[in-house]
């Protein structure tokens, strides 16, 4: 197979590689359950449980009341997260208002790493099925510099091997291969709205944060905190990718 040099920093790093279509692909017998999982992805058992919770602690007309806005509308206010929210008087994301609705409501938060505030997060995304991807990084100042800022940790090498997400999710990389896996354009595969999603390799529900962290760790770039400004401005410019494309909550991955 072809070996293909894309930049310097990738030297010494994992190895980039063309892709012959059928070299990665998945065998018979787990194509077989990932089509079976596609049918019956058991993250929908998460997002039922985060159904409960939301019931209990969130429910739709609370958020609808903190966010301002008729009942209603939620499902297509949710399709813009993560935006600038004025009772936090910040970019965040969907979960950070959740955690701001308990403490509103005297009730301890669930840190946004837990897997309460995943398969929460995940019930109240599911609210917007459907709808497309209207993230508006150009709506006001505080979501135009969280998306400049984004674009910034996204473009930007940094770690021990002096890796980017460019590096790999660039025009020059996407379909080719890193340690068997072939490399996506994440606008194309609507990360943003397919997130949080069932992680078959981890048996788990996992949120888009949590699947930066990983890539981070990987690359042994410093891992930035969930819910950080930088984190938030890293999911508004990936999300920005995916507008126009349906929220398909929970999602299934590799």
């Amino acid at each position: 197979m072809k070996k293909l040099v894309v930049t310097a920093a990738l030297c010494g790093a994992a190895m980039l590689m063309a892709a012959d279509p059928g070299q990665f692909s998945m065998s018979d017998k787990d194509r077989a359950m990932y089509q079976e999982m596609l049918e019956n992805n058991p993250g929908e058992i998460f997002v039922a449980e985060g159904e409960e919770l939301f019931e209990d602690l969130i429910t739709e007309e609370g958020l609808a009341k903190y966010l301002g806005i008729e009942t209603k509308d939620l499902p297509k206010y949710i399709a813009g997260f993560p935006r600038y929210v004025k009772k936090l008087d910040m970019v965040a994301g969907l979960d950070q208002v959740m955690q701001a609705i308990m403490c509103e409501n005297g009730k301890k938060p669930f840190k946004l790493k837990s897997k309460k505030m995943f398969n929460m997060l995940a019930y109240a995304k599911s609210l917007a099925n459907d709808e497309k991807i209207n993230i508006d990084v150009n709506a006001d100042a505080h979501i135009k510099k969280a998306y400049a800022l984004g674009k910034h940790v996204y473009n930007t090498p940094r770690g021990g091997r002096g890796l980017a997400c460019l590096s790999c999710h660039s025009e020059a990389t996407v379909g080719l291969a890193l340690r068997t896996q072939i490399l996506p354009n994440l606008g194309a595969v609507n990360a943003g709205g397919t997130w949080p999603a069932y992680r078959m390799t981890k048996s788990s529900l996992r949120t888009l944060q949590r699947r930066f962290q990983g890539c981070m760790k990987n690359a042994l770039m410093a891992v930035i905190p969930i819910g950080s400004k930088e984190m938030v401005a890293l999911e508004v410019y990936v999300t920005n990718m995916a507008k126009g494309k349906p929220i398909a909550i929970p999602g299934l991955k590799r």
